[in-house]
């Protein structure tokens, strides 16, 4: 298979499929360029190698077409910046205008498609339909996307001699741009470098860890972690589950929540999870205290309780001191490290040291040769808070992506490129 290190780039137009769905200020800044960054090496190589560089990419979730909140012109700034020289612009992704500075594009030129979900036919979901619908109406729709959705690709393909998948965050999707324009590049496609170091890092971790290894686990629910739970207690030696998902676990077991969240319809789930973890000996860690509040503010009350002892009208927004001390010692006794997901409410600050204690613990274990991967969008999104990303082993772009990767799910946009 080519690969983007083999591949001859001389006199070639790469189409590449990259994520740059970025947060924007009201002014339509870019408030955070780490996607953008991370896309920089897989073009320079296209360009270095005498090639040119098609971009596309979506933006947000835009309800119809041509909503210019979620226009790509925005980020146009941030992308020049990044690149170091100047990024072409076509208004549209199927127009005569895109088309033609396709076909003029000259080797070490750079242009970028608009967003791709202006079109209903990335996604292949109908568009419009009315709320009183009947089946056989939007039975219609849907072929008449399906159908239109195959020109659409075809067209994407035309502009260019090579497809490059650079897009983690997105290939759990099997949309046009992912799963289906590597088709019409049987012979010229592959990953850019985020998507290979994705790949790498993960496969690193799941299939050749060096032990012992700990997940930890934050996020809010059971129900929503269960599937990545099971599989890695295939794996790891050692697991931390925290976050919202500490109550259930502590209500399974008979004790007092308060309103903290909780999911009684995953007490059964909870606790057997504790027993295949016992019968595997897996150390699996929750937070025995917490940090509970009265209200869900930066204004709140607060105070230290057991996990399993939380008085009525107060609720859990963070582990507690003891937690802390008993997630570090089993953070540091680690040589891999996964982290997906908060343990407490980090975007509030008076809720987030017990995240910023995890992030820290993982700096220490990685100073001291762990090998440290964070994935997930809110993981993410606190070692960045804490300026800590260039700390640990591996930051990883995809959130549902990632989830499902580990899950042992195929992603389309990988299957696409392998296949």
């Amino acid at each position: 298979m080519n690969t983007i290190d083999n591949y001859d780039f001389r006199g070639k137009r790469a189409i590449i499929r990259v994520d740059f769905n970025v947060p924007l200020d009201e002014q339509g800044n870019v408030t955070d360029m780490t996607r953008i960054r991370a896309a920089v090496p897989t073009i320079r190589k296209v360009l270095e190698g005498g090639g040119s560089v098609i971009l596309m990419s979506h933006l947000g979730r835009p309800k119809k077409n041509n909503d210019m909140k979620y226009s790509l012109r925005q980020i146009v700034p941030a992308v020049e910046q990044a690149l170091g020289c100047k990024v072409l612009f076509a208004g549209d992704c199927m127009g005569e205008e895109a088309a033609r500075m396709a076909r003029e594009l000259k080797p070490g030129e750079v242009m970028m498609l608009e967003n791709l979900r202006f079109y209903a036919e990335e996604e292949g979901k109908p568009r419009g339909l009315a709320e009183d619908a009947s089946e056989e109406e939007k039975s219609a729709a849907k072929k008449a996307v399906k159908a239109s959705q195959k020109e659409f690709v075809k067209k994407l393909a035309s502009y260019a001699d090579v497809y490059i998948n650079d897009a983690f965050g997105t290939a759990h999707r099997a949309h046009a741009s992912t799963a289906l324009i590597a088709d019409l590049f049987p012979n010229d496609k592959m990953f850019g470098y985020v998507m290979e170091n994705e790949l790498k890092a993960i496969d690193k971790v799941l299939d050749a860890p060096q032990r012992p290894f700990l997940a930890i686990l934050g996020g809010s629910k059971v129900s929503t972690k269960i599937t990545i739970i099971e599989r890695l207690m295939d794996k790891v030696d050692k697991l931390i589950l925290g976050g919202g998902m500490t109550y259930t676990f502590m209500a399974a077991q008979g004790g007092k929540v308060g309103r903290s969240i909780c999911e009684p319809d995953q007490f059964d789930t909870a606790r057997a999870i504790l027993e295949k973890a016992k019968a595997k000996g897996i150390e699996l860690v929750l937070a025995q205290d917490a940090l509970i509040a009265d209200d869900f503010s930066e204004h709140a009350n607060t105070r230290q309780a057991p996990s399993n002892d939380i008085p009525d009208g107060w609720e859990g927004v963070d582990i507690g001191e003891e937690a802390k001390r008993s997630f570090r010692e089993v953070i540091l006794s680690a040589k891999t490290i996964l982290w997906n997901g908060p343990v407490g409410v980090f975007e509030i600050d008076k809720f987030a040291t017990g995240t910023r204690a995890v992030a820290d613990a993982i700096v220490e274990a990685t100073a001291h040769g762990a090998y440290s991967l964070v994935g997930g969008g809110d993981s993410v999104a606190a070692v960045n808070k804490f300026g800590l990303a260039d700390k640990v082993s591996y930051v990883s772009t995809g959130g549902g992506a990632l989830l499902e990767y580990m899950e042992g799910i195929e992603l389309p946009g990988v299957a696409a490129i392998r296949k």
